[in-house]
Formats: C-alpha cells, structure tokens, sequence
C-alpha cells in the first residue's frame, strides 16, 4: 500500500528527493520549517543569486526584493525613459494627481481573486529624477505575507496616485484582500487611482485584437517581447518553485512583470502628452475619438469638438460616422445649432450609417428645423424618415406626436400623408 507522501507526489509531480537518510515526510516537516533552505541547496544556488535580489527580513520571516534602475537613455523599442519623463500638464485628465505616482502590476497564483489567491510577486515602478526605477517584492514563503506588505506599504507612503492596467478590477481589489485578512490597513485608500486599461481602449483599441498590454506594448513603443511566458503559465511556475524551491523557472515571470511596469509608464506617458499636445498630435482616427471623449469627459468642450474633427479627417469609415456623431452631441450642448445640424446631416450623407445612428440624426433635424430653424417642411421630413427606421415604441409614440403637431402647423391631413410608411 502507497504512504500519504507517495500519493501526494503522485499529485504534485516530481519534486527532488529528500537527502540521503532521510525520509519525503521528514523533508515536508523540514521545508515548512525552512521552505527554502534544504530544497535550494539541493539545486545549488539561492533563489536571490537566480532572481538577481536580495532577502529582506522582518519578523523572522524573508521575502525577496528585487531593484532594476532604467536609465534616461533605455529604450523600450523605439522609446525611452527620456521620452517619457513627467510632470505631464494634464495628468489630471486620467484621474491622476500631481505629485509622486506609482505603478503597480501583481504576479499571483491564481485569477480567480479572494481570500485564497495571493499576490506572489508585486512589482512597483517611479521615475526618480530623470532615471525609472522598478522594484519587485517576492512572497517565496507564504509565512512572510504580512512582512512583504509592511515593505510595500511603507514604498506607497507618500504616493500621490497609483498607476494599474485593469488594477480597478483585479490587482487592487486583491492587494487590498490581502491587506485585509493580515489585519492591516491598506495604504492606497485615500490615494488616486489611474485604471489606464478604460483610456486605453478608447485611443488604442483595434477591433480585432484585444486590448492587452503586450499589444499597445508593440503597437505604441514597437517593443516585441522574445520568449515571453504566457500569463496562464505564471500560477504554476510559482507553485513549482514552491514545490522544489527551483527559482529558475520564475525567472521568465520576473521579466515578464518588469516589462509590463515598464510598458505601462510609457503607455500612460504617451496619453497623458496626448493630452497636453491636443488633437493635432493624434497619429489615428481612433486616437483623436478617443482623445475627445477624455477631453468630453473633462468639460473641455472645444477640445473634444477639434479631436472629433481630426477623427473624421483621419478616422476610417466606422470612425468618421462615431466622431461625427459625437461632434454633433458636443456642438449641440454648446449651443452650436447650425454646427450641429451639419454633423448630423454628414452623418446621413453616408451609405455606411447605421439605422441607429441615421435614426437619431433625423430626431436631432426635426428637431432642429422645428425649433430652430423654423422649417416646418423640413422638420416633417425628418420626423418622416425617423419614424421609417421603427425605434422603439416609445420613439415611434413621440415621433408620431410630433408629426401630428407639425401637420396642424402646417394644415395637413396627417393620416393620408404618412399612411404609406406603414
């Protein structure tokens, strides 16, 4: 009959064998003891030679840190430090603030989130004068959890903001988990938080590809990672150092953490000089569209109208008919009429319109010329081609309203004109 230990191995996977006179359960008693002692001699080297840090000790417990200084002059394909540096003026667009900001990726064992996935790795990134500056905090002995927070938490103490690609949604939620059930505080409550994945897709997204950072990563600084590790891969690599106390698999992860700290900083460089630079700046349609909704979002209205007008100059079709509708919202609010009633009436003009879009534009004319312009003829026309492109019961009721009145205004029989659109 197989021991417990032989069935766990079996589970588990190959794991060296325990030292010559000793048993698999004295070595398990000896690696939660010491998780990395015995098992990293076996491979004949310590995980911080390996990882390229060194071991921190609080408690009686060792975590991992691991420095890396960029200087100005690093490129990161066509980019570099130098290119990036901040203050940005307009910073304050993304959600940032002035002062120190910091930028946060996690490595974890799992994606799933909770109190069972933990934050194995935490890289934090800040340009220090002209330089950037990268350090990794690495948890290779659960035990050290609460001493590898403190380490964290003390880097975060006079931050101003707080950097994340998707950190809204998963790395800070999961930090502040982890801060929780150790009982501590979190030190990014009162802090700004940028979530550059929301301004990424809209300035960069392509249809066809998802929005992933290695994908901005080539597409905006031309930077293509060789030997990448696959973000599926990077729960296991970890349990496997755990399991063997074997580093060198985490290597790969550790670089795959760093380029994405520093993919990110450059990718949030290039939209917050986006912002400052304006519409004439944008290199694509997508960019100038997305760049008006920031600046829309903001209130800076005329600078939304010019990057909408660069997105129809620059944009292709699916662009052009989005920036035009958005133009002519934004141009209506100020008060713009005539400039409005053009966008829409650019917006109609395409093939390629959409019947929500080509709908709405014809709302917005019957209105226009109703009220505005006081062409009643042309206002029941418009009214006419809404109500032809059947929205909603709601639209067709108000449509319809609208109809009756402009045919009493206008003296029509309005059941014998419309009847043929039904």
């Amino acid at each position: 009959m197989s021991s417990l230990a032989d069935r766990l191995r079996g589970v588990l996977g190959t794991r060296p064998g325990p030292p010559k006179g000793g048993s698999y359960e004295d070595d398990c008693r000896s690696y939660e003891d010491d998780p990395r002692g015995r098992l990293q001699a076996a491979h004949g080297s310590d995980a911080a030679d390996i990882l390229g840090g060194e071991w921190r000790e609080s408690r009686g417990r060792k975590f991992l840190v691991v420095d890396r200084k960029y200087s100005p002059g690093y490129r990161h394909g066509r980019v570099t430090v130098a290119d990036c540096l901040p203050p940005w003026a307009r910073f304050e667009l993304l959600g940032g603030t002035k002062g120190q900001m910091l930028f946060l990726d996690l490595e974890t064992t799992g994606l799933a989130g909770g109190a069972g996935t933990y934050a194995f790795l935490v890289g934090c990134g800040w340009f220090d004068g002209g330089t950037f500056r990268l350090r990794q905090f690495f948890l290779s002995d659960f035990a050290a959890e609460r001493a590898l927070l403190e380490a964290v938490g003390e880097l975060a103490g006079n931050l101003a903001c707080i950097v994340t690609y998707n950190g809204k949604t998963f790395d800070l939620p999961l930090l502040e988990t982890r801060f929780s059930l150790q009982r501590m505080p979190t030190p990014f409550a009162e802090i700004a938080h940028v979530d550059m994945l929301h301004p990424a897709r809209r300035m960069w997204r392509d249809e066809e590809v998802e929005c992933r950072l290695t994908y901005l990563e080539q597409a905006l600084c031309g930077h293509e990672r060789e030997s990448d590790v696959p973000g599926f891969e990077i729960p296991s690599r970890y349990f496997q150092y755990v399991r063997s106390g074997d580093a060198r698999p985490l290597q790969a992860v550790f670089e795959h953490n760093r380029l994405d700290i520093v993919s990110l900083a450059m990718l949030t460089a290039r939209a917050a000089q986006l912002l400052e630079e304006g519409p004439s700046a944008a290199i694509t349609g997508r960019e100038a569209l997305g760049l008006g909704r920031l600046y829309e979002r903001a209130g800076l209205m005329e600078d939304a109208v010019a990057s909408y007008r660069r997105a129809v100059a620059a944009g292709v079709m699916s662009i052009r008919l989005e920036a035009l509708r958005a133009s002519a919202i934004v141009l209506r609010r100020l008060r713009r009429y005539e400039e409005a009633a053009a966008a829409w009436r650019d917006l109609l003009s395409f093939p390629q319109c959409s019947p929500a879009h080509a709908r709405e534009a014809s709302e917005a004319l019957a209105v226009h010329h109703e009220h505005r312009a006081r062409d009643l003829e042309m206002a029941r026309t418009f009214a006419l081609q809404s109500l032809s492109l059947h929205g909603t019961v709601a639209r067709q009721q108000a449509t319809r309203h609208r109809l009756a009145r402009l045919d009493r205004k206008l003296g029509c029989e309005p059941a014998s004109q419309s009847a043929a659109l039904f």
